[in-house]
């Protein structure tokens, strides 16, 4: 009999626990997942609703985080739970202690992990070897939470959107999820990168599978002003990522991939700018694009909470999730 890999027996393990390591992991509910965070952060009732009660979730840090951290931490708190964060001095995972037995270990102390880690294959690891909950936080292959609060912020301004998504920059983890979800929700993509920069092809498969299922259409370039031609989103990301500063030729790829006037002027007259931030002002994007009316980019960033706590109540509480979902 073949050995199943871990990325199978996480397919399998997801059939039945429920874990967060790609976008892909809830796509059949990805939409109400989305819809719940907007309906939760518009919602002005005084309820008592604290799905999280009781509960503690560990947050394993490998990577420095301002935004992940914290609206996991205040997110946490709002649903009652408690926060527990561990950064990467704080445990031996990977080290003295092997990323199985740390998964076993605190599967007896926690109700859910999230996890922002370099390597992607040690998250699927951690996820495969826990008996509770594990949530992608960030890896170097996927970032599922920020394509759940991208698309939460587009889906709150469809009302404005007659166009595609166009990602303009590296192939990267933020667009490995961003393509995932945009062919979940239903919203054409396309992305422009340098050559030999390009994303995943096994990623963009999936993606593909998936949008031919809901008639969306993918398109791929190496030029930007192609891909921003009539978009109603222009989205751009860092050009060299955490854990990639000593890579100082990518750089040079980028010349001609700035997100400035001129390039936006191509796109639909009311289109907004997004960016997962931190932004390297100056370089992937102007001042003049990231500080413009145009701009979503602290609403995006925004939305990592909510979009996260509605992930975590689905995890965590579904029986919460769902009866909350009634309620609206």
């Amino acid at each position: 009999m073949r050995k199943m890999d871990l990325q199978e027996i996480l397919i399998m393990k997801n059939k039945d626990t429920g874990d967060y390591i790609t976008a892909a992991d809830l796509s059949g509910v990805l939409p109400d997942i989305i819809d719940w965070a907007i309906r939760l952060k518009n919602d002005d009732r005084e309820l008592d609703f604290k799905p999280l009660n009781g509960m503690t979730i560990g947050s394993i840090y490998e990577k420095p985080s301002t935004r992940t951290r914290v609206s996991f931490e205040v997110g946490i708190s709002k649903l009652g739970g408690n926060a527990l964060t561990l950064l990467s001095n704080d445990i031996q995972l990977g080290s003295s202690e092997t990323i199985a037995d740390t998964a076993e270990v605190l599967s007896r102390y926690l109700d859910c992990i999230t996890y922002r880690c370099f390597s992607h294959s040690d998250v699927v690891e951690l996820a495969v070897n826990s008996s509770i909950p594990v949530i992608n936080a960030l890896s170097d292959m996927h970032h599922p939470c920020q394509a759940a609060a991208d698309l939460m912020t587009i889906v709150e301004h469809l009302d404005k959107l007659d166009g595609h998504i166009a990602w303009v920059g590296d192939g990267n983890n933020v667009l490995h999820d961003l393509v995932l979800a945009s062919a979940i929700i239903g919203i054409d993509i396309k992305y422009a990168t340098p050559k030999g920069l390009e994303p995943d092809q096994k990623i963009i498969n999936l993606a593909k599978d998936i949008a031919k299922e809901n008639g969306v259409q993918i398109s791929q370039s190496n030029n930007p002003k192609e891909v921003v031609t009539g978009a109603s989103v222009v989205y751009t990301d860092v050009f060299v990522s955490m854990g990639e500063e000593h890579m100082k030729s990518k750089f040079d790829s980028f010349e001609g991939f700035q997100v400035n006037k001129e390039l936006v002027d191509l796109a639909d007259k009311n289109y907004i700018f997004m960016h997962c931030l931190p932004a390297h002002r100056g370089e992937e994007v102007t001042d003049e694009v990231i500080d413009s009316k145009n701009s979503v980019v602290f609403d995006q960033a925004e939305n990592r909470m909510w979009a996260q706590m509605s992930i975590l109540t689905y995890l965590c509480n579904y029986d919460a999730w769902l009866a909350y979902k009634e309620l609206l």
